[in-house]
């Protein structure tokens, strides 16, 4: 684990929250340290986001809180229930994401067994917490989900590299790749999640012109391409070893894999711009990618063991190369828009 931007910003929003709670003589502050917590998010449109859904179910929580501590008591299985109406009705409006601090809300209310005054004391502590993360996340080290996935997907793509690069050849020691796939399976499911607050931010947090219309296209399909290697990856483990092989196949196919993934490699160059967008010609990639796949067909011998097999390994490389063929397309598309005159996108 790396130290990072998000840790040291829950540290001082817990520091923030305390402070501003004791200077206002609210008690006891750890309520808003521990609302400060559960507040900070990883985007800043998931900061904004969150921050109003708590607002709403926060005030609904104190509410119904202060209520049930006025009439009913603070016994334990009373804030259970009132617990579980609460929970109910956060998923009914749609803001389950924000039950967990309502929650410790709801707990601090109800300890005030109907006495407004400590109720609004507690209320505001959480307000405090929840208002101090915001803040702090917008103004110290705002988080850019889009410099995050570019970073990652650099990583990832190495990772995937290394395995494929080795697959065929079975040069990698069995434990080794056991643990660089596993490493490579958690950095995919977390690049989709930076991914997931990269389209968040375009889409929503700013207005959706064309051009980051297009952006949130091509992110799309780089991570597409990268989850289609990694079925190749999947599927040569599963399937390639147990079937008969000839010397010419293996060649073949560890051949068309080390083009596709230079290809894939020449595509994120080009589309940071650093290298000449004609340098290569997607058109002999696709031509190479049908002659692959014409070349696993004619191979196909009934009588060999496990000679299915192959095709399915075949087809998940034909499918990584069809894929980064549409990539490249796409990223051609983006560089051509770059190039037209002001004025001409509509």
């Amino acid at each position: 684990m790396t130290f990072g931007a998000r840790m040291l910003k829950t540290g001082i929003a817990v520091t923030l929250s305390l402070y501003v709670s004791t200077w206002l003589h609210f008690s006891p502050p750890v309520i808003a340290a521990v609302a400060a917590i559960f507040a900070l998010q990883p985007s800043i449109y998931r900061s904004w986001r969150h921050f109003l859904e708590q607002v709403q179910t926060n005030t609904l929580g104190a509410v119904i809180a202060l209520l049930a501590g006025t009439y009913f008591s603070k016994e334990p299985i009373a804030i259970g229930v009132v617990c579980i109406l609460v929970i109910m009705l956060c998923m009914k409006i749609g803001m389950g994401e924000s039950v967990g601090l309502t929650l410790v809300t709801v707990v601090a209310v109800m300890e005030a067994s109907g006495q407004w005054e400590f109720a609004l004391n507690r209320f505001l502590l959480s307000m405090i917490g929840i208002l101090s993360a915001f803040v702090l996340n917008i103004a110290f080290m705002p988080p850019d989900p889009k410099v995050q996935f570019n970073k990652q997907i650099h990583s990832v793509f190495n990772q995937l590299s290394l395995l494929l690069r080795t697959a065929i050849s079975d040069e990698m020691k069995e434990k080794v790749f056991r643990e660089q796939k596993q490493e490579l399976e958690d950095a995919l499911h977390s690049l989709t999640d930076k991914y997931k607050l990269l389209e968040e931010e375009l889409k929503k947090l700013k207005r959706a012109k064309y051009r980051r219309t297009r952006q949130i296209v091509v992110y799309k399909q780089l991570l597409q391409c990268l989850q289609k290697g990694y079925e190749v990856l999947e599927d040569v483990h599963e399937h390639y070893f147990q079937s008969e092989r000839t010397p010419d196949i293996d060649m073949s196919y560890d051949r068309h894999l080390e083009k596709l993934i230079k290809f894939n490699e020449h595509i994120l160059l080009k589309f940071e711009e650093k290298v000449k967008p004609e340098s290569w010609n997607s058109a002999s990639v696709k031509e190479a990618n049908d002659a692959f796949m014409k070349h696993a067909t004619n191979c196909y011998n009934e009588d060999r063991d496990g000679s299915l097999r192959l095709f399915i390994v075949a087809a998940a490389i034909y499918d990584y190369g069809y894929q980064l063929i549409r990539l490249d397309r796409l990223v051609e598309c983006m560089d051509t828009d770059d190039h037209e005159p002001a004025g001409s996108e509509g």
